[in-house]
């Protein structure tokens, strides 16, 4: 996939998935601006794309606050002049019980996980509409189909994107914007050696998952010739939540 000539923009592009994301775009010849909170992990990632020789730009953001998102869309059309595809991938988690959550950690997480989606994606469309169209990708997660306990605000926030994918889709097809959302499982982002041929077997495809499973699921959202392709949710969990377990 050829994305010479395309500026595509990763939130929470600086570790684990959001990472891998901005590599495959800079791999693939795009123009990467990687947003992201912790200043040190972006510069990074921004220096590795670069040694490459692939062009890149960090703009600190913490997408929680809506200043932030409209500087960033701002600092991206001032550096390449466009924005084409935008990947909606920042997000916090920390589980605790229903009775003991605050509402200051509630809203936390829903800002930051959710909200952002909606702002970052209603900006980058303000451009993207001037310019022929675009593409949306956000990441959910499987938690958005199931839970484990102490879950609530995480699944909350990542079902919301289910939602607020097909509704963007709708509303931006006028301007030719596709909109998708990938849902990912168990997508290792530290050790990979450190997992055991059990973490293995809970897979269908018997491996657990890396960023480069996510980050070749977003190439082919965003491909050009592929806008037939909007408003759905990809599962990329290696077949987990498919697979029947019985107890022994």
């Amino acid at each position: 996939m050829d994305y010479s000539g395309k500026t595509a923009i990763v939130t929470g592009g600086g570790r684990g998935i959001g990472r891998g994301i901005a590599l495959a775009y800079a791999g693939a010849g795009a123009r990467v601006v990687i947003a992201e909170k912790d200043a040190d992990a972006g510069r990074d990632i921004r220096e590795h794309i670069l040694a490459l020789g692939q062009e890149a730009l960090f703009v600190e953001t913490d997408v929680s606050l809506p200043r932030d998102i409209g500087l960033l869309m701002g600092k991206s059309m001032q550096v390449f002049g466009r924005i084409d595809i935008l990947v909606n991938n920042a997000g916090v988690s920390w589980w605790a019980s229903p009775y003991d959550l605050k509402v200051s950690e509630w809203d936390t997480i829903l800002n930051t996980n959710l909200r952002s989606v909606f702002l970052c994606s209603r900006e980058a469309a303000r451009y993207m509409r001037d310019t022929g169209g675009g593409s949306v990708v956000n990441i959910a997660s499987t938690r958005a189909l199931m839970s484990e306990p102490n879950s609530e605000a995480y699944a909350a926030s990542k079902g919301g994107i289910l939602a607020l994918t097909h509704a963007l889709a709708a509303s931006f097809a006028q301007d030719r914007i596709q909109v998708n959302c990938i849902s990912p499982g168990w997508i290792e982002t530290r050790d990979y050696q450190r997992l055991r041929e059990i973490d293995h077997k809970q897979h269908i495809a018997q491996r657990v998952g890396n960023p480069e499973d996510v980050a070749r699921a977003c190439l082919f959202l965003t491909a050009p010739g592929n806008d037939f392709v909007t408003g759905t949710n990809l599962v990329v969990d290696g077949g987990m939540t498919r697979k029947m377990i019985y107890e022994p």
